[in-house]
């Protein structure tokens, strides 16, 4: 058998042939090392055992019990049969009920002893145990304490990948070189990293899973740094374009408002970085981030940094993250552009190759002046005549090497990025090291006050009221859940109480609102009204199709996932409904509030919350009192750490489209002195080591470089 090392194909595994291997490169397992780097999602804690007296009903928990009677098989209908025996501990007796596995009769017999995980429930008086899981309990051989869950994909079971992952690990884990220089580690306590593959996967308590955590979420941190310090020391070590000085009172004119004090000096650093800095001479090319709220305005100064562009007679490019976003760009900029004699093109991934092929050419030869896109813009086939302005709107949703791929089409061009997550400064400055930071602090004048409403689930049946008497008034509405579908093993993760600083992959799901059903509660429930379901599942066409029938005034509610954070401007929205509320940071629930309010229509935030606590009471206090939104982003930042504003850049599949950096720890991780460190140490390595060409610093260039994109010609 060929030698197996971390590069080696999961081919050479046993068990793992064509379709297996297409089946995990679905979910991005290609070698050996992508599968130790495929970190499990969330535990279950089936070591916390309990008695069958001390569980609560509906709630996942262990319990080890003995098989008291046979396994009964029946047929209950056509082509489904029940298996039920009993079982019992210490505290008393339980019957457990298996459907369509009659194969259970030959595992379960009188005597022998399991640990079962599962929830309790009462059946006609009888304690029940329904479809548990389980293991073997054989005293003097432990059972692990934490069980890992992974994501799976079509024709991959948890079992199955189970047992590639630990026979990788054994066969590869000694050949994993440790990145991080030995001084590092130590600086900054960290375990190395052989201890912290091994208990992510295999955790040996809770402390080593807190250890092992800590020291990946390091490592991603510091790559993260790492990339955006090179980016830096790149961006003042070229010679960028001056514009020309320019009237901008064409465009002002065209505007019906007024700008802010705000936007007036974001559009003022955008001049001085493009036009006047440092006089005559040479400038560098502007690398700039717009921070401010949702509708605070942030696309207008775009707007005005390309008019000043174009008048100097170079191209501008705007990357947004959606197609139906960049449709909003496109139809707005038009409108405004081609009034003063300025040419937008428009290219997707969905533009048909005859419609590419007059864009292609019409950037080419430069007589597009201004082009919106998709990823679409970041392929091969798009070549401008004089790149002059490069934009990316929703800054959060692209990677730092997709920002550098679009670069590439310009190494002179000046940039401009945008983020609706109005990060504290602080964070910004640590956050984007190779960007200055403009920031809108207000909103637009008019724009209404949302109010904001906390309530419980005893107000269920007064809140659809108020959402069929919005509807009336001819509003729609937004109402925003946590999940996308009953899921019974996100009801299975540990409880936050266990690991409250990695606090996202040990939540416990119980009770979650979920789109799918939640949109049939509400057509049950008020038929009057029109319901839609939209989640990040979806194809692109599918939410695409959906969110233009909902802005077209087709779609009265539109239940969905936070896929709704970053959209199109629906100003006749005008109540946002969040459910499960105290699931959310406070950033993330005042940018869904911010979908709202947009419009003429007075406009209304209800969190819905169901479980009471005094943190979560306090939080969303916070957000029934406050609508200032880098406030609550410092509170936020006090209360839930730097891993909230990751917490976007975790989606596996975002991150394939977008080549960006894969947040798989990182944005699970509340301790801001090891945030700091990282990046601390990621600007010192970079001044020492620019090019991390160095022998100590090999293997943190090639983990850096892994994030990048590898081809970007696949991306149309």
């Amino acid at each position: 058998m060929e030698r197996l090392t971390p590069n080696s194909s999961v081919k050479l595994l046993s068990g793992v042939g064509e379709t297996r291997a297409r089946q995990l490169e679905k979910i991005g397992i290609i070698t050996l090392r992508d599968l130790i780097y495929n970190f499990p999602r969330y535990y279950e804690e089936r070591g916390n055992v309990k008695l069958l007296s001390q569980a609560t009903e509906a709630t996942t928990s262990a319990f080890i019990l003995t098989v008291a009677s046979e396994v009964k098989n029946a047929a209950i209908r056509k082509g489904m049969t029940i298996s039920k025996f009993k079982a019992f501990d210490d505290s008393g007796a339980v019957e457990i009920v298996f459907f369509n596995s009659p194969f259970v009769k030959e595992i379960f017999h009188t005597g022998s002893t399991f640990r079962f995980w599962g929830k309790l429930n009462y059946s006609k008086k009888t304690l029940q145990l329904t479809s548990p899981k389980y293991e073997p309990f054989i005293d003097g051989i432990p059972l692990p304490y934490f069980v890992p869950i992974y994501s799976l994909t079509e024709g991959i079971t948890s079992k199955f990948l189970d047992k590639i992952t630990k026979t990788a690990f054994d066969a590869i884990i000694n050949l994993i070189s440790d990145p991080l220089p030995d001084e590092i580690r130590i600086k900054n306590s960290l375990c190395t990293i052989t201890y912290a593959l091994r208990n992510i996967h295999f955790p040996e308590n809770d402390d080593a899973l807190k250890k092992a955590l800590r020291r990946l979420a390091f490592d991603e941190m510091l790559s993260f740094g790492l990339s955006i310090s090179r980016m830096a020391r790149f961006k003042t070590s070229c010679e960028g374009i001056r514009f020309s000085p320019c009237d901008l009172t064409p465009l002002l004119s065209l505007l019906p408002y007024e700008l802010t004090d705000s936007q007036k000096q974001t559009v003022n650093d955008i001049y001085k970085d493009t036009v006047l800095k440092n006089g005559k001479g040479a400038i560098s090319p502007m690398a700039r981030i717009i921070v401010g709220d949702v509708g605070s305005g942030k696309t207008i100064c775009a707007a005005i940094a390309i008019f000043i562009a174009a008048k100097s007679g170079y191209q501008s490019a705007l990357m947004a993250p959606t197609e139906i976003l960049a449709r909003q760009h496109y139809h707005d900029f038009k409108e405004l552009f081609e009034k003063i004699g300025f040419k937008v093109e428009l290219i997707l991934g969905s533009t048909t190759q005859k419609e590419k092929k007059r864009i292609y050419s019409a950037i080419e030869n430069g007589e597009a002046l201004i082009t919106i896109g998709t990823h679409a813009l970041i392929s091969e086939k798009v070549n401008f005549s004089n790149l002059g302005l490069i934009i990316t709107d929703e800054q959060h949703r692209f990677g730092v090497n997709q920002r550098a791929v679009l670069k590439e089409k310009s190494k002179v061009a000046h940039m401009i990025v945008m983020s609706a997550t109005p990060i504290p400064r602080t964070l910004a400055l640590t956050m984007y090291g190779d960007l200055d930071v403009s920031r809108i602090t207000e909103l637009p004048k008019g724009r209404q006050k949302v109010d904001t409403f906390v309530i419980d689930e005893t107000y269920r049946s007064r809140l659809n009221s108020f959402i069929e008497k919005q509807v009336s008034l001819g509003g729609q509405c937004y109402v925003v859940c946590p999940a996308i579908e009953k899921n019974e093993e996100l009801e299975s993760a540990i409880s936050p109480d266990t690991l409250s600083t990695y606090r996202s992959v040990y939540d416990n799901y119980n009770n979650l609102k979920n789109s799918a059903e939640h949109a049939e509660f509400l057509r049950q429930n008020i038929p009057s009204i029109t319901v839609e379901s939209l989640h990040g599942r979806m194809k692109a066409n599918e939410k695409e199709a959906i969110m233009k029938r909902f802005s077209d005034g087709e779609i009265d509610v539109l239940v969905s996932t936070t896929v709704v954070e970053v959209g199109v401007n629906v100003p006749n929205a005008s109540l946002m409904i969040i459910e499960n509320a105290e699931r959310f940071g406070l950033s993330q629930l005042h940018q869904l509030r911010g979908r709202v309010g947009r419009g003429k229509r007075k406009s209304y935030c209800v969190l819905v919350h169901s479980k009471k606590g005094e943190k979560s009471e306090e939080r969303l206090e916070i957000m029934r009192t406050t609508s200032n939104g880098y406030e609550i982003a410092e509170k936020d930042l006090l209360m839930r750490g730097p891993g909230d504003f990751f917490a976007s850049a975790s989606d596996a599949n975002a991150l394939r489209q977008s080549g960006g950096f894969q947040f798989k720890v990182a944005s699970l991780c509340n301790d801001t002195e090891l945030f700091n460190n990282a990046f601390v140490t990621a600007k010192e390595i970079i001044t020492k080591d620019p090019e991390l060409q160095n022998e100590e610093h090999r293997l943190l260039k090639e983990e850096t470089d892994r994030y990048a994109i590898k081809d970007s010609s696949t991306i149309s």
